[in-house]
Protein backbone atom coordinates (compact mmCIF):
# COMPACT_ATOMS: atom_id res chain seq x y z
CA UNK A 1 0.00 0.00 0.00
CA UNK A 2 1.22 3.47 -0.93
CA UNK A 3 -0.25 6.42 0.96
CA UNK A 4 0.59 9.96 -0.15
CA UNK A 5 -1.01 11.62 2.90
CA UNK A 6 -3.67 13.34 0.78
CA UNK A 7 -5.31 16.40 2.28
CA UNK A 8 -9.09 16.23 2.30
CA UNK A 9 -11.19 19.35 1.90
CA UNK A 10 -12.67 18.94 5.36
CA UNK A 11 -9.27 18.41 6.98
CA UNK A 12 -5.75 19.82 6.93
CA UNK A 13 -2.13 18.74 6.67
CA UNK A 14 -1.80 17.77 10.33
CA UNK A 15 -4.87 15.56 10.13
CA UNK A 16 -3.65 14.06 6.85
CA UNK A 17 -0.36 12.96 8.40
CA UNK A 18 -2.02 11.54 11.48
CA UNK A 19 -4.49 9.72 9.27
CA UNK A 20 -1.59 8.13 7.39
CA UNK A 21 -0.06 6.74 10.58
CA UNK A 22 -3.42 5.41 11.79
CA UNK A 23 -4.17 4.02 8.33
CA UNK A 24 -0.88 2.09 8.35
CA UNK A 25 -2.00 0.24 11.47
CA UNK A 26 -5.28 -0.65 9.75
CA UNK A 27 -3.44 -1.88 6.65
CA UNK A 28 -1.16 -4.01 8.81
CA UNK A 29 -4.18 -5.53 10.51
CA UNK A 30 -5.61 -6.48 7.10
CA UNK A 31 -2.46 -8.46 6.33
CA UNK A 32 -0.74 -6.29 3.73
CA UNK A 33 2.98 -6.82 3.24
CA UNK A 34 4.31 -3.26 2.83
CA UNK A 35 3.25 0.30 3.61
CA UNK A 36 5.02 3.07 1.73
CA UNK A 37 4.86 6.87 1.90
CA UNK A 38 5.83 9.41 -0.75
CA UNK A 39 7.64 12.73 -1.27
CA UNK A 40 5.87 15.81 -2.62
CA UNK A 41 6.93 19.42 -2.06
CA UNK A 42 4.72 22.48 -2.13
CA UNK A 43 1.59 20.57 -3.18
CA UNK A 44 -1.55 21.91 -1.43
CA UNK A 45 -3.36 18.58 -1.60
CA UNK A 46 -0.52 16.39 -0.32
CA UNK A 47 0.99 16.56 3.18
CA UNK A 48 3.68 13.92 2.68
CA UNK A 49 6.78 16.05 2.13
CA UNK A 50 9.33 14.26 4.33
CA UNK A 51 9.04 10.51 3.65
CA UNK A 52 11.79 9.23 5.94
CA UNK A 53 10.36 11.21 8.86
CA UNK A 54 6.87 9.91 8.16
CA UNK A 55 8.18 6.36 7.66
CA UNK A 56 9.72 6.55 11.14
CA UNK A 57 6.34 7.45 12.62
CA UNK A 58 4.63 4.64 10.69
CA UNK A 59 7.24 2.08 11.72
CA UNK A 60 6.85 3.14 15.33
CA UNK A 61 3.07 2.71 15.17
CA UNK A 62 3.22 -0.77 13.59
CA UNK A 63 5.03 -3.99 14.45
CA UNK A 64 5.09 -6.39 11.49
CA UNK A 65 4.47 -4.67 8.17
CA UNK A 66 7.45 -3.53 6.12
CA UNK A 67 7.69 0.27 5.93
CA UNK A 68 9.31 2.35 3.23
CA UNK A 69 9.17 5.07 0.63
CA UNK A 70 7.60 5.20 -2.78
CA UNK A 71 9.76 7.05 -3.02
CA UNK A 72 12.46 9.41 -1.90
CA UNK A 73 13.16 11.71 -4.87
CA UNK A 74 16.92 11.38 -4.93
CA UNK A 75 17.70 14.46 -7.11
CA UNK A 76 16.41 16.60 -4.23
CA UNK A 77 18.95 15.24 -1.72
CA UNK A 78 22.57 14.37 -1.16
CA UNK A 79 23.04 10.56 -1.22
CA UNK A 80 25.02 10.62 2.04
CA UNK A 81 22.12 12.19 3.92
CA UNK A 82 19.63 9.73 2.43
CA UNK A 83 21.88 6.81 3.39
CA UNK A 84 22.14 8.10 6.95
CA UNK A 85 18.37 8.53 7.22
CA UNK A 86 17.64 5.00 6.04
CA UNK A 87 20.46 3.70 8.19
CA UNK A 88 18.73 5.17 11.23
CA UNK A 89 15.41 3.65 10.18
CA UNK A 90 16.96 0.22 9.64
CA UNK A 91 18.87 0.39 12.93
CA UNK A 92 15.66 1.20 14.83
CA UNK A 93 13.45 -1.25 12.91
CA UNK A 94 15.76 -4.00 11.60
CA UNK A 95 14.47 -6.06 8.70
CA UNK A 96 11.40 -3.89 8.11
CA UNK A 97 12.66 -0.97 6.01
CA UNK A 98 12.32 -0.51 2.22
CA UNK A 99 14.18 2.24 0.36
CA UNK A 100 12.12 3.20 -2.71
CA UNK A 101 13.90 5.76 -4.91
CA UNK A 102 12.61 8.04 -7.67
CA UNK A 103 14.11 10.62 -10.02
CA UNK A 104 11.41 13.32 -10.08
CA UNK A 105 12.24 16.93 -9.23
CA UNK A 106 9.99 19.69 -7.91
CA UNK A 107 6.45 20.05 -9.27
CA UNK A 108 6.83 23.76 -10.16
CA UNK A 109 9.68 26.11 -11.01
CA UNK A 110 9.27 27.84 -7.64
CA UNK A 111 9.57 24.56 -5.74
CA UNK A 112 12.62 23.58 -7.78
CA UNK A 113 14.22 26.93 -6.98
CA UNK A 114 13.48 26.44 -3.28
CA UNK A 115 15.02 22.96 -3.40
CA UNK A 116 18.05 24.32 -5.26
CA UNK A 117 17.63 21.73 -8.03
CA UNK A 118 16.54 22.35 -11.62
CA UNK A 119 15.03 19.85 -14.03
CA UNK A 120 18.52 18.80 -15.11
CA UNK A 121 19.15 17.32 -11.64
CA UNK A 122 17.21 14.23 -12.74
CA UNK A 123 19.86 13.52 -15.38
CA UNK A 124 22.31 12.44 -12.68
CA UNK A 125 19.91 9.96 -11.08
CA UNK A 126 21.93 6.88 -12.01
CA UNK A 127 25.13 8.24 -10.49
CA UNK A 128 23.23 9.28 -7.36
CA UNK A 129 21.77 5.80 -6.91
CA UNK A 130 25.21 4.21 -7.26
CA UNK A 131 26.66 6.63 -4.73
CA UNK A 132 23.80 6.03 -2.29
CA UNK A 133 24.18 2.25 -2.45
CA UNK A 134 27.92 2.69 -2.01
CA UNK A 135 27.41 4.32 1.36
CA UNK A 136 25.89 1.03 2.60
CA UNK A 137 28.74 -1.08 1.23
CA UNK A 138 31.56 1.39 1.95
CA UNK A 139 32.38 1.67 -1.78
CA UNK A 140 31.44 5.27 -2.50
CA UNK A 141 34.62 7.05 -3.53
CA UNK A 142 34.97 9.41 -0.55
CA UNK A 143 38.10 8.37 1.40
CA UNK A 144 37.66 8.46 5.15
CA UNK A 145 33.88 8.98 4.95
CA UNK A 146 31.55 6.55 6.72
CA UNK A 147 27.75 6.82 6.55
CA UNK A 148 26.88 5.89 10.12
CA UNK A 149 24.79 3.91 10.90
CA UNK A 150 24.12 2.88 7.27
CA UNK A 151 27.50 1.36 6.46
CA UNK A 152 27.29 -2.41 6.80
CA UNK A 153 23.49 -2.46 6.94
CA UNK A 154 21.33 -3.71 4.11
CA UNK A 155 18.14 -1.74 3.46
CA UNK A 156 15.97 -3.20 0.67
CA UNK A 157 16.21 -0.83 -2.35
CA UNK A 158 13.53 -0.40 -5.04
CA UNK A 159 13.74 1.77 -8.14
CA UNK A 160 10.67 3.64 -9.38
CA UNK A 161 10.42 3.42 -13.17
CA UNK A 162 10.21 6.94 -14.53
CA UNK A 163 12.03 7.82 -17.70
CA UNK A 164 14.86 5.31 -18.06
CA UNK A 165 14.20 3.87 -14.61
CA UNK A 166 13.47 0.32 -15.79
CA UNK A 167 16.77 0.10 -17.68
CA UNK A 168 18.69 1.50 -14.73
CA UNK A 169 17.06 -1.00 -12.36
CA UNK A 170 18.14 -3.82 -14.67
CA UNK A 171 21.69 -2.48 -14.95
CA UNK A 172 22.11 -2.09 -11.17
CA UNK A 173 20.30 -5.31 -10.29
CA UNK A 174 17.51 -3.65 -8.30
CA UNK A 175 13.82 -4.48 -7.83
CA UNK A 176 11.57 -2.43 -10.13
CA UNK A 177 8.38 -0.51 -9.29
CA UNK A 178 6.37 0.44 -12.37
CA UNK A 179 2.90 1.74 -13.25
CA UNK A 180 0.92 1.27 -16.50
CA UNK A 181 1.00 5.01 -17.21
CA UNK A 182 1.25 4.65 -20.99
CA UNK A 183 -0.96 1.60 -21.27
CA UNK A 184 -0.53 -2.11 -20.66
CA UNK A 185 1.41 -2.78 -23.86
CA UNK A 186 4.14 -0.28 -22.93
CA UNK A 187 4.15 -1.68 -19.40
CA UNK A 188 4.65 -5.26 -20.58
CA UNK A 189 7.42 -4.18 -22.97
CA UNK A 190 9.25 -2.30 -20.20
CA UNK A 191 8.98 -5.23 -17.77
CA UNK A 192 10.13 -7.72 -20.42
CA UNK A 193 13.13 -5.56 -21.27
CA UNK A 194 13.94 -5.21 -17.56
CA UNK A 195 13.97 -8.97 -17.09
CA UNK A 196 16.06 -9.57 -20.22
CA UNK A 197 18.68 -6.97 -19.26
CA UNK A 198 18.76 -7.67 -15.50
CA UNK A 199 22.19 -8.12 -13.96
CA UNK A 200 22.26 -9.98 -10.62
CA UNK A 201 23.67 -7.94 -7.75
CA UNK A 202 24.11 -8.17 -4.00
CA UNK A 203 20.78 -6.34 -3.72
CA UNK A 204 18.76 -8.80 -5.84
CA UNK A 205 19.83 -12.07 -7.43
CA UNK A 206 16.83 -12.19 -9.77
CA UNK A 207 14.49 -9.64 -11.38
CA UNK A 208 11.70 -8.48 -9.08
CA UNK A 209 8.72 -6.52 -10.41
CA UNK A 210 6.19 -4.49 -8.43
CA UNK A 211 3.30 -3.16 -10.55
CA UNK A 212 1.34 -0.26 -9.09
CA UNK A 213 -2.26 0.78 -9.67
CA UNK A 214 -5.18 2.48 -7.98
CA UNK A 215 -7.63 -0.30 -7.09
CA UNK A 216 -11.16 -0.10 -5.68
CA UNK A 217 -13.51 -2.93 -4.72
CA UNK A 218 -17.17 -2.45 -3.77
CA UNK A 219 -20.59 -4.12 -4.00
CA UNK A 220 -21.13 -2.55 -7.42
CA UNK A 221 -18.85 -1.35 -10.18
CA UNK A 222 -20.41 2.10 -9.93
CA UNK A 223 -19.61 2.41 -6.23
CA UNK A 224 -16.04 1.25 -6.83
CA UNK A 225 -15.49 3.74 -9.66
CA UNK A 226 -16.98 6.50 -7.55
CA UNK A 227 -14.43 5.77 -4.80
CA UNK A 228 -11.59 6.69 -7.17
CA UNK A 229 -13.17 9.89 -8.52
CA UNK A 230 -11.75 12.27 -5.91
CA UNK A 231 -8.08 11.60 -6.59
CA UNK A 232 -8.63 11.12 -10.32
CA UNK A 233 -10.22 14.57 -10.53
CA UNK A 234 -7.42 16.12 -8.46
CA UNK A 235 -4.94 14.68 -10.96
CA UNK A 236 -6.91 16.02 -13.94
CA UNK A 237 -7.28 19.43 -12.28
CA UNK A 238 -3.54 19.62 -11.63
CA UNK A 239 -2.81 19.16 -15.34
CA UNK A 240 -4.99 22.15 -16.24
CA UNK A 241 -4.24 24.45 -13.31
CA UNK A 242 -0.82 23.39 -12.02
CA UNK A 243 -2.25 22.76 -8.54
CA UNK A 244 -3.16 19.40 -6.99
CA UNK A 245 -6.18 20.33 -4.82
CA UNK A 246 -7.42 18.70 -1.60
CA UNK A 247 -9.73 15.75 -2.17
CA UNK A 248 -13.43 16.63 -2.43
CA UNK A 249 -16.49 14.34 -2.18
CA UNK A 250 -17.05 12.46 -5.47
CA UNK A 251 -20.70 13.56 -5.73
CA UNK A 252 -19.68 17.21 -5.81
CA UNK A 253 -16.99 16.53 -8.40
CA UNK A 254 -19.31 14.65 -10.75
CA UNK A 255 -21.78 17.55 -10.56
CA UNK A 256 -19.18 20.12 -11.64
CA UNK A 257 -19.62 21.88 -15.00
CA UNK A 258 -16.49 20.30 -16.54
CA UNK A 259 -15.19 21.11 -19.97
CA UNK A 260 -15.32 18.35 -22.56
CA UNK A 261 -11.55 17.98 -22.24
CA UNK A 262 -11.70 17.67 -18.45
CA UNK A 263 -14.49 15.11 -18.64
CA UNK A 264 -12.53 13.07 -21.18
CA UNK A 265 -9.37 13.19 -19.09
CA UNK A 266 -11.30 12.12 -15.97
CA UNK A 267 -12.80 9.16 -17.82
CA UNK A 268 -9.40 8.21 -19.27
CA UNK A 269 -7.78 8.35 -15.83
CA UNK A 270 -10.45 6.15 -14.28
CA UNK A 271 -10.43 3.73 -17.22
CA UNK A 272 -6.70 3.18 -16.61
CA UNK A 273 -7.34 2.05 -13.03
CA UNK A 274 -8.78 -1.17 -11.60
CA UNK A 275 -12.24 -1.02 -10.05
CA UNK A 276 -15.37 -3.13 -9.78
CA UNK A 277 -17.02 -5.88 -7.79
CA UNK A 278 -14.76 -8.48 -6.15
CA UNK A 279 -15.16 -10.83 -9.14
CA UNK A 280 -14.46 -8.04 -11.65
CA UNK A 281 -11.38 -6.81 -9.80
CA UNK A 282 -10.09 -10.34 -9.40
CA UNK A 283 -10.35 -10.84 -13.17
CA UNK A 284 -8.70 -7.51 -14.07
CA UNK A 285 -6.00 -7.83 -11.47
CA UNK A 286 -5.31 -11.42 -12.47
CA UNK A 287 -4.97 -10.31 -16.09
CA UNK A 288 -2.51 -7.56 -15.13
CA UNK A 289 -0.40 -9.91 -13.03
CA UNK A 290 -0.56 -12.55 -15.74
CA UNK A 291 0.54 -10.14 -18.45
CA UNK A 292 3.43 -8.69 -16.45
CA UNK A 293 4.42 -11.62 -14.24
CA UNK A 294 4.41 -9.15 -11.35
CA UNK A 295 5.83 -10.39 -8.06
CA UNK A 296 3.80 -7.83 -6.11
CA UNK A 297 1.03 -5.29 -6.63
CA UNK A 298 1.39 -1.84 -5.09
CA UNK A 299 -2.02 -0.35 -4.30
CA UNK A 300 -2.05 3.45 -4.69
CA UNK A 301 -5.70 4.15 -3.89
CA UNK A 302 -6.63 7.44 -2.24
CA UNK A 303 -10.20 8.53 -1.56
CA UNK A 304 -12.19 11.25 0.16
CA UNK A 305 -14.18 8.63 2.09
CA UNK A 306 -11.59 6.90 4.25
CA UNK A 307 -13.96 4.29 5.66
CA UNK A 308 -14.97 3.27 2.13
CA UNK A 309 -11.30 3.04 1.15
CA UNK A 310 -10.56 0.79 4.12
CA UNK A 311 -13.55 -1.41 3.26
CA UNK A 312 -12.24 -1.64 -0.32
CA UNK A 313 -8.81 -2.71 0.91
CA UNK A 314 -10.37 -5.33 3.19
CA UNK A 315 -12.26 -6.77 0.21
CA UNK A 316 -9.08 -6.67 -1.87
CA UNK A 317 -7.16 -8.54 0.81
CA UNK A 318 -9.73 -11.31 0.63
CA UNK A 319 -9.12 -11.93 -3.06
CA UNK A 320 -6.95 -14.99 -3.63
CA UNK A 321 -5.31 -13.18 -6.58
CA UNK A 322 -3.17 -11.40 -3.99
CA UNK A 323 -2.22 -14.47 -1.97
Amino acid sequence: MLDRSPVRRDGGTTRALRDTVAFAADVERLGYHRFWVSEHHGVPGVAGSAPTVLAAAVAGATSRIRVGTGGVMLPNHRPLVVAEQFGVLEALHPGRIDMGLGRSVGFTAGVRDALGQGKEAADGFGAQVRELLGFFTGEHGYPGVHAYPAEGLRVAPFLLATGSGAGLAAELGLPLVIAPVRGERALVEAVTRYREEFRPSEWAREPYVVVSSAIAVADSAGDARRLLVSEAWATVYSRSHGVFPPLSPPGEILALPMTERERRRLDETLDGQIWGTPAEVEDRLGALVGATGADEVLVTTAAHDQSARLDSLARLADLHALV
